[in-house]
């Protein structure tokens, strides 16, 4: 008996925490699955197919798609090569005050997105932003940065960019920083010059460490809402209208929880097949 009271005590410790996880985490994703497959039409849950039907043919829902997919294919991929300069420059023995440095890049995601939103607004409003007045100031015409599509877009990929940027560097400068210097002792040894130590070894070794910024940055592209909704509001028009702005019009502005709840496990479905060829093209067996 008193063993098994001993044997009790780990499941004790762990129980407040499993029933929030049950709570909040595991009925959630249980109940929206269910929603997915009911006919909100009907009183009471009705088993349909309606809603994935819809999520085909929906036109809203695949210029959402579109606009998601044309950030992730164009703002990842700038954003991390950025990151990964940052990384290499804050490693770098030359640079003093270091962690200055590293913090003011980080600061960017402990600003609340509601002001910076803001700031953004500001700074890139058509008639008194600092961006329009800049380019006045070297005789070049001002931009409707918020009321025209390839504008609008370009200002939420820079405030991704701004806000990503530094969280992903410092992801990355922890990579570099596993790289043991026994290694550069070695190429330099062997005569490699910087370019080739930098493609050679540097690279393959923080393939770890970016593939997994890629796969942190891929999904929170597919979950974008916050920019999007709060400088643009998804447009002009549908022009920056994403998947999480769209989800979310369905859910809390229709009220269609099951269309948004189909909406949702299309995007963790599309998450993981992302992932998966990611993983396939750039894992490896350390990663």
């Amino acid at each position: 008996m008193l063993r098994l009271r001993q044997n009790l005590v780990p499941y004790g410790f762990l129980l407040p925490y499993l029933l929030i996880f049950l709570l909040f985490w595991a009925y959630p994703l249980v109940r929206s699955l269910f929603d997915s497959f009911d006919d909100s039409r009907i009183l009471g849950f009705s088993f349909s197919t309606t809603n994935w039907t819809r999520l085909l043919s929906d036109p809203f829902f695949m210029t959402a798609l579109k606009n998601t997919l044309l950030i992730m294919v164009i703002q990842v991929p700038i954003m991390l090569m950025m990151s990964l300069t940052l990384a290499i420059a804050l490693n770098s023995q030359m640079l003093k005050l270091k962690g200055f440095y590293r913090f003011a890049f980080f600061a960017p995601l402990v600003v609340g997105t509601t002001a910076y939103s803001a700031i953004f607004r500001l700074i890139f409003n058509t008639q008194y932003g600092a961006v329009n007045q800049g380019l006045n100031s070297i005789g070049l015409p001002s931009v409707d940065w918020l009321n025209q599509a390839t504008p609008a877009m370009i200002v939420i990929m820079l405030a991704m960019t701004w806000r990503w940027m530094g969280y992903n560097a410092i992801i990355m400068l922890a990579g570099l920083q596993s790289i043991g210097n026994e290694v550069y002792e070695a190429a330099a040894i062997d005569g490699a010059n910087k370019w080739t130590t930098f493609w050679k070894i540097t690279l393959p070794l923080m393939r770890p460490s970016i593939l997994f910024t890629l796969v942190l940055s891929v999904f929170g592209t597919l979950q974008l809402y916050t920019e999007p909704a709060l400088i643009t509001a998804g447009g002009p028009g549908n022009a920056t209208m994403t998947i999480g702005t769209y989800l979310y019009q369905q859910g809390f502005r229709s009220f269609n929880f099951g269309y948004a709840s189909a909406i949702a496990y299309g995007v963790a479905i599309l998450g993981a097949v992302v992932s998966w060829i990611q993983l396939k093209l750039l894992g490896s067996d350390n990663t």
